[in-house]
């Protein structure tokens, strides 16, 4: 039976969509400036628009045909002809795709109203470009809530494990999505610098280079419409990965509590998010990351509040409500070490900075030092709160249930990544600031704006990058504990399905057979191969574009004296069909590895599969995400007149290096979380055709 209870998490999803509403209202609301201004934001939001339909339209087609597949394998014989997997598929990759267009288009109407209102002071536009951020953060959580509750209580709440098609399906958008977004935007990134900043010497965002307005567009397709698609599948993922693991308590203990709680645990992080809204301000501040930490800070403390209050409601268990609070003080951990190793106040990026003095061969070579060194802290995060999740999940198992210690500790794991995921809507906020301060600078330098409002919007894109960076290594650390969840819930129905054939349903991994040790050698190299087709997707097509800038400079009369004007749309095409051509292979390469080695080395091999990539592709995104972002505000750094400032050789080593971390940070990095969980969760889908059909 369906009590009170069951529709707190699907109110709580309505009311952060109406919030997110308000917000978008209340931005819609100021002017976009003047007719330079105004044409500028015109010309970056139908770019956006124009990229997304023709991406969405390959992505869904893609769709459908899985879709299909999906049918004929589990719904046409199993479920009776009921399209419950499939139909399951289509609503996670169509709302995926959904969050991340209504991200883009709020994103794309805040970023002009922020240059704007810098006539008005600093306050007013750190409100529109934050609120703007907030509003995909918030349509995220409320959306995914919706999906996962409304799904589960249509399709039974006995069996979470019928849904797992929405979490593969809004697995395979985000990919796409994140995967053609991300080489779009560092395609014009990296071609507009070539050829802009390092040979013709004009500033960045100037009006006169041909891929300035392909450059702003990639900020919102890759940076708001990917990282949108990307966070809704996160969170869809990671709920129903801890709900499937809550099923076996439920049955144990004769609590339902156990497997809603992932969804009341983000029902209290959107009230949290919202309440902590207000305290995003400062008195007088002049970095914008002050007001932004404040309400970091005083949404964290709600949400301890709210946990507590939660945890004694319903699963009745203070060791449950301690391994929650594991999880928030993991993610304000990372919070606080990603910031330290790409904000230009701290070492790491000061130390890259200096060394561009002595050329781009000692920036390129401090800032892989920097990049490597990074992954030491978040890693020992991420091993101290499956720790301490499974350490206090286990004191639960002994000492308040009658449940096995390996099953407590495990659900441990599962209520410390709900607690760092409990924070996602303000982090989410941040994220979103990012790309629109990084379009209202751009605005700004192509409308020719005051020079003291280029000074004010500049040192919002700086804290951009860095808040930026903070969320992806806040997403890369949910989902890490996130695929645990994913294959701790494949281990079980591996189990399950292999007894229901009568077969031995052991889960033990064993590395010494050979088939284990080829499974777990092809999961560590599958990052690095999707990273290499990602990065030199970018390469590729960035090619294309400095080409065609090249070619601009060289054809049209009176461009270089700004006597002409490019053709913006000319790059913005050529960025727009490399990008679709690139993202297939890489994006179809995590999705059939597990497949094909389920059904040639076995499940059991998938498993150890499972772990090596995982682990592999951990490190990796976690070097990739901040040793690019520490490239890039090194760079940023010397643009503020240090070691040298604009036009110095410094700053010209400085460009390399961050060209070199461009598409580490905002292509493959970001793609590599998304990898980490789809692998998950097509293993998860496939489980039992693995069982039925495998060699082994």
């Amino acid at each position: 039976m369906v009590g009170p209870i069951d529709f707190i998490a699907p109110i709580t999803g309505i009311i952060a969509l109406a919030f997110a509403g308000y917000l978008a209202l209340w931005i819609n609301k100021f002017e976009t400036g003047n007719e330079r201004m105004t044409q500028i934001y015109e010309a970056i939001r139908e770019g956006s628009r124009a990229y997304l339909r023709r991406q969405y339209k390959t992505i869904l087609i893609l769709s459908g045909i899985l879709a299909v597949l999906l049918y004929v394998l589990f719904d046409f014989g199993p479920h009776q002809g009921a399209p419950l997997v499939s139909f399951a598929f289509i609503i996670g990759a169509t709302f995926s795709l959904l969050a991340g267009y209504i991200g883009m288009d709020v994103a794309t109407r805040a970023n002009a109203r922020t240059t704007y209102a810098s006539l008005r002071g600093i306050e007013l536009p750190l409100k529109i470009a934050y609120y703007g951020g907030l509003v995909m953060g918030l349509f995220n959580v409320g959306l995914s809530l919706l999906a996962v509750s409304g799904l589960f209580y249509l399709y039974g709440a006995e069996k979470p494990e019928l849904i797992i098609g929405l979490a593969f399906g809004a697995s395979l958008a985000a990919l796409f999505a994140q995967l053609g977004g991300g080489i779009f935007t560092k395609a014009a990134d990296v071609g507009a610098d070539i050829v802009g900043k390092i040979e013709v010497g004009i500033p960045e965002d100037d009006p006169r280079n041909p891929a300035v307005i392909a450059d702003n567009v990639g900020d919102n397709v890759g940076d708001v419409a990917g990282r949108g698609a990307d966070l809704f599948e996160s969170m869809t993922a990671e709920n129903i990965g801890a709900m499937i693991i809550g099923v076996a308590l439920f049955a144990a203990l004769g609590n339902p509590a156990f497997v809603i709680f992932p969804l009341l645990a983000r029902a209290v992080g959107i009230i949290g998010t919202i309440l902590g809204v207000p305290f995003v301000r400062s008195k007088n501040f002049t970095d914008p990351m002050v007001p932004m930490r404040n309400g970091m800070i005083a949404t964290t403390l709600i949400i301890v509040v709210g946990l507590f209050i939660l945890v004694s409601s319903t699963i009745l268990s203070i060791n449950l409500y301690f391994a929650s609070l594991v999880g928030v003080a993991a993610s304000v951990a990372i919070f606080l070490i990603t910031q330290y190793y790409t904000s230009y106040t701290h070492r790491p990026v000061k130390e890259i900075a200096s060394s561009s003095t002595s050329g781009p061969g000692l920036n390129i070579i401090t800032g892989f030092s920097v990049a490597l060194e990074s992954t030491a802290l978040p890693v020992l995060v991420i091993v101290l709160a499956l720790g301490g999740g499974y350490y206090f999940g286990t004191l639960f198992a002994a000492g308040e249930a009658a449940v096995s210690v390996q099953l407590g500790g495990i659900y441990g794991t599962a209520v410390a990544t709900m607690g760092m995921l409990a924070v996602a809507g303000m982090i989410l906020g941040m994220d979103g600031f990012g790309p629109i301060v990084d379009n209202a600078a751009g605005i700004a330098q192509m409308s020719g704006a005051d020079p003291a409002i280029r000074k004010q919007i500049d040192s919002f894109d700086a804290a951009g990058n860095t808040t930026k960076a903070l969320t992806k290594g806040y997403a890369l650390g949910s989902a890490g504990l996130a695929a645990l969840l994913l294959f701790q819930a494949y281990l079980s129905d591996y189990s399950t399905q292999a007894s229901l054939l009568g077969r031995s349903g052991s889960i033990v991994v064993d590395i010494v057979q050979p088939q284990i040790l080829a499974a777990l050698f092809i999961g560590g190299l599958l990052p690095y191969i999707f990273s290499a087709l990602t990065i030199r997707a970018v390469g590729r097509t960035a090619l294309k574009v400095v080409e065609e800038v090249r070619r601009q400079f060289r054809e049209i009369p009176g461009l270089m004296e700004g006597k002409a004007a490019p053709d913006y749309s000319k790059t913005v095409d050529i960025i727009t069909l490399a990008a679709q051509r690139e993202m297939i292979l890489p994006g179809l390469l995590p999705i059939l590895v597990p497949i094909i080695i389920g059904l040639t080395l076995g499940p059991l091999a998938v498993g150890a599969f499972l772990i090596s990539a995982t682990v592999s592709g951990t490190l990796l995104a976690f070097m990739m995400n901040t040793g690019g972002a520490a490239w890039d505000n090194a760079k940023k750094l010397v643009e503020t007149g240090q070691f040298g400032g604009k036009g110095s050789d410094a700053h010209k080593a400085a460009i390399v290096g961050d060209t070199v971390g461009d598409p580490f940070k905002d292509t493959a990095g970001p793609a590599l979380h998304v990898l980490v969980k789809l692998i998950n969760t097509i293993a998860l889908t496939f489980v039992s055709i693995f069982v039925l059909f495998a060699f082994i």
